[in-house]
């Protein structure tokens, strides 16, 4: 039921992944320093003119294969063809996938560590078939791409906040991931200076089951691993509860603990990385 390869290793990068434009790939080495992960973008942040250019310079660069994934154009493309050409000659074997839908386009990159971007709408009705491929590592959701399948203009209302149609998208694609046992990556806060925007988002992403944030700017790196990291409350609530364990259910400071609640304490140490 996992939908898992016997052989996929697990995906963690770590909670912030930073964008670069595919056609700027001496800023590797900096987003590196500053983020978890970097994502290479050949789709949205390189232009149609430069995307030959991209991949020549990709291949040239020689990027991490640990550290950095690689974002192509979507299937239903002619570009896809091409970057998967290019991305062949290099050590990279994390590729996100734009505009992913139909699971049967996901075959030729049979494998790669797959991160399925579900930014349509068929993209989000599909997250559950995309999920259970075998190559697919983790699932992420786009807001502004998806409200522009459906003839929308604005993926927030004014004070920031998601609209309706975007956080049933994000909460389907976290759940399509938990599902089949991949991890999901939540979408990026395309709003740079709203650090405490950001903060609350990042906060609800990680309580909610995200294992990372994509972001665009690395201005934004320090409030989304602050967000993924356990408060000094919260670590010494999860320590307590997890030393006091119980087989069965017990109280703890006043709350009924069972085995769900374990591991919700499991996870917040879990992200504190001690």
């Amino acid at each position: 039921m996992s939908g898992a390869h016997p052989d996929a290793r697990p995906f963690a990068p770590g909670p912030a992944l930073l964008f670069v434009p595919g056609d700027r790939p001496e800023r590797l080495p900096k987003a590196l320093d500053r983020a978890d992960a970097a994502i290479l973008d050949l789709e949205d942040a390189v232009a149609g003119h430069a995307k030959t250019v991209a991949r020549e310079a990709m291949i040239a660069a020689d990027p991490d294969p640990d550290r950095v994934i690689v974002r192509v154009n979507g299937p239903e493309t002619p570009d896809f063809a091409h970057d998967l050409a290019a991305l062949a000659e290099t050590r990279v074997r994390t590729v996100m996938v734009a505009k992913a839908e139909d699971p049967a386009s996901l075959a030729p990159l049979e494998g790669y560590d797959v991160v399925a971007l579900c930014e349509t709408a068929r993209g989000v009705v599909n997250a559950e078939h995309l999920a259970a491929l075998a190559q697919v590592v983790a699932l992420m959701w786009g807001a502004e791409d998806l409200v522009a399948s459906l003839g929308g203009t604005s993926s927030r209302f004014a004070d920031g906040t998601y609209r309706d149609v975007a956080r049933l998208a994000r909460s389907r694609v976290l759940l399509a991931a938990g599902a089949f046992g991949k991890r999901a990556i939540d979408a990026v806060h395309v709003d740079i200076g709203d650090l405490d925007g950001l903060a609350l988002e990042a906060q609800d992403a990680a309580a909610s089951g995200f294992v990372a944030s994509a972001c665009i700017h690395p201005g934004q790196v320090e409030t989304i691993r602050a967000a993924y990291a356990p408060t000094p409350e919260q670590l010494r609530w999860a320590r307590g509860v997890l030393a006091q364990a119980e087989e069965g259910a017990f109280r703890f400071e006043g709350r009924m603990i069972d085995e769900p609640i374990l591991r919700h304490a499991r996870s917040l140490v879990a992200r504190a990385g001690k």
